[in-house]
């Protein structure tokens, strides 16, 4: 019976050796996978995305979205979520163009990237004539607003566009925001994560692909600055315009994965290249797909006749949309990375769309403010008179003084009062005999010792201002 028992347990041995055998036999003998035939698709293998800029103005043109819906999987609507186009009018929004945009990509199973809300150019007329703490706020209320109509729909948003000056230096762009104090980057990206801390949150510029170049360093300094204070942002977006006369930098990946250390996502946002250069097109793919953290690459228009830069024919589809050599060149960097993972980014919205473009991660919205009279900000400034506390007393229950500093949140009475005091008055603070606070928007002038009725907060937070003259001007309090 032993005997019998042994043989048997042997010859099932062998059958499975001999299975797996067969097994391992047909694996080698299966064909490899078909290389993806578009943009997006061969894109999606590694979990990226391949976008292009969309003209509302195009969609009736039938040839244009034919194109696009084929070959993309991520679009960013052109002009129509700049700040004249959605704010013509001071509190006065228009939607129709950038929701007619993200209507067609969503029917064809593409997501949108939203750009831009706050920038030093195409302002309308009222946003030019503000200055100081009325443009403070106009900025905040704008980016409140649009971020708002545009919750969970987005994958991601480009906060803050080209704040950085293009004079070979680090410095930033002297602009009518950048007057309004150092810190308006920062209050944008915290605003813009108030609204929606589910959504990726991006700063975009030009010019700065090369990484020995001083605006590079200029702003990889700020990210570096940003990520250690906790300041929310996911992303840099590269605009990648090769054309006008500057080309594909060799040390572009060194560029990139040096901004993607910092622990941001990175992408390409505007690409174009001068008559659509084939070693440069796959230069610049190339060293996207070679960054775990670049997430994706978005090409300025459909067809050369779509750019703004038509005359150097800089895009992948010509005139008449057929495909250029360039083209092929990007498709088939795109499918050498095949089915390459990428590892986990900084977030991703959800994703409605059936072709997917790249992993989950949600991030928790920064802390800005404790509560309690103890309670500072997560970041104080670090630079100029504004980073010294103002003393103050502000009211409690029954207006009864508490006493704080600027660095604390300021509190309210049963009765929904808000009460405040200035102890003590800084030497470099002039004025305030005619002395004004603006809260939420909302001016209270020539108050010394006040209260007043609260005004609604802004995605939880009072934002106040002392006159404008204060240089750290806004302080969020619960």
């Amino acid at each position: 019976m032993l005997k019998k028992t042994k043989k048997t347990a042997l010859l099932l041995k062998l059958v499975s050796m001999a299975l797996l055998i067969v097994m391992i036999q047909s694996l080698l003998t299966l064909p490899a996978m078909a290389a993806a035939t578009t943009l997006g698709a061969a894109a999606a293998q590694s979990g990226r995305y391949f976008g292009t800029a969309i003209s509302n103005g195009k969609l009736g043109d039938s040839a244009y979205t034919t194109i696009a819906a084929r070959e993309f999987n991520m679009v960013t609507p052109e002009n129509e979520l700049k700040i004249d186009a959605t704010e013509p009018q001071q509190n006065v929004f228009s939607f129709t163009a950038g929701d007619s945009i993200l209507n067609w990509a969503t029917s064809h199973g593409l997501k949108m990237r939203g750009h831009t809300l706050a920038w030093h150019s195409q302002q309308p007329g009222w946003m030019q004539s503000l200055t100081g703490t009325a443009l403070r706020n106009a900025m905040i209320n704008h980016i409140q607003k649009v971020m708002a109509h545009y919750v969970g729909k987005l994958a991601a948003w480009d906060v803050v566009n080209e704040a950085y000056a293009d004079d070979g230096t680090q410095n930033r762009r002297q602009s009518n925001l950048q007057a309004t104090g150092n810190d308006w980057i920062e209050v944008a990206f915290r605003t813009a994560d108030a609204v929606e801390p589910g959504v990726r949150l991006c700063y975009n510029d030009y010019n700065i692909e090369n990484w020995s170049a001083a605006k590079t360093q200029g702003v990889y300094n700020m990210v570096k600055d940003f990520k250690a204070r906790g300041v929310p942002i996911d992303c840099v977006g590269f605009q990648t315009h090769f054309t006008g006369g500057s080309s594909l930098p060799s040390n572009f990946q060194t560029t990139l994965s040096s901004f993607a250390a910092l622990g941001v996502d990175v992408a390409l946002t505007e690409v174009d290249v001068t008559q659509a250069n084939t070693t440069q097109y796959a230069g610049l793919t190339q060293a996207c797909m070679n960054v775990a953290r670049c997430i994706g690459i978005t090409v300025w228009g459909v067809r050369d006749s779509d750019s703004w830069r038509a005359s150097e024919a800089p895009l992948l589809f010509d005139g008449s949309g057929n495909k250029k050599a360039a083209y092929t060149s990007v498709l088939n960097v795109l499918n050498s990375v095949g089915g390459t993972p990428q590892p986990t980014n900084t977030l991703q919205p959800t994703n409605t769309s059936t072709q997917p473009v790249g992993p989950t991660l949600t991030r928790t919205p920064t802390q800005v403010v404790t509560t309690g009279p103890t309670a500072t900000r997560t970041s104080t400034p670090t630079t100029g008179p504004s980073a010294t506390p103002v003393p103050t007393t502000v009211g409690g229950g029954g207006c009864s003084p508490v006493t704080a500093t600027i660095t604390a949140p300021f509190t309210k009475d049963g009765a929904g009062t808000f009460c405040w005091q200035i102890a003590t008055i800084p030497s470099y603070v002039n004025n305030w005999n005619n002395n004004s606070v603006t809260i939420n928007g909302t001016n209270y002038t020539n108050i010394y010792v006040g209260s007043a009725s609260l005004p609604a907060k802004i995605n939880g937070f009072y934002y106040i201002s002392y006159n404008g003259s204060f240089a750290w001007s806004h302080l969020e309090v619960r």
